[in-house]
């Protein structure tokens, strides 16, 4: 899953209701890496209010299964939402709102100093009343990983002017 700084993609853009119903099945990305570090794990610990060993303690952690500390799984959920508008830009509508999920899953845990980036697929467009909903897998790819951080079926909603 790894390879250089060439190979970042731009985000899809597309403008207006026709051209997201066009891109149904397009492949997208991948994004730049984001770090994902002892930090930003303390600060979501410290907005969410979960401060588990597991995710906060490096030293007890680094007698676990995983030799160190791990993200959140919603941590790494989170970070798809920074990632989705990097993969798939809508102009040309009223607005766009996170509808949801349909499906998330978290295949591999995050060790605490990774990077990770998204790729992802236009799986479905489907007209609503004022305008089009996109699903929208986004897997969070880990740096050197075999299986992904974070894969989530993204539902969003594009409304037309």
């Amino acid at each position: 899953m790894t390879s250089g700084p060439t190979d970042v993609a731009g985000p899809l853009t597309v403008r207006g209701l026709d051209e997201i119903r066009a891109a149904e099945g397009a492949e997208l990305g991948p994004t730049p890496w984001i770090l994902v570090d002892q930090p930003m794990i303390d600060a979501f610990a410290d907005v969410t209010g979960d401060h588990q060993w597991i995710h906060v303690d490096p030293e007890r952690a680094r007698d676990s299964p995983f030799g160190g500390t791990i993200a959140h799984g919603y941590l790494t959920l989170a970070l798809c939402n920074q990632i989705l508008p990097q993969l798939f830009a809508v102009e040309g509508v009223e607005m766009g709102i996170n509808y949801g999920a349909d499906r998330v899953r978290f295949p591999a845990p995050l060790p605490a100093g990774t990077r990770i980036r998204g790729c992802g697929r236009v799986d479905a467009c489907t007209d609503v009343p004022g305008g089009v909903q996109t699903r929208i897998t986004v897997t969070a790819e880990i740096e050197g990983g075999s299986r992904p951080a974070c894969v989530v079926e993204t539902l969003s909603r594009w409304m037309e002017k």
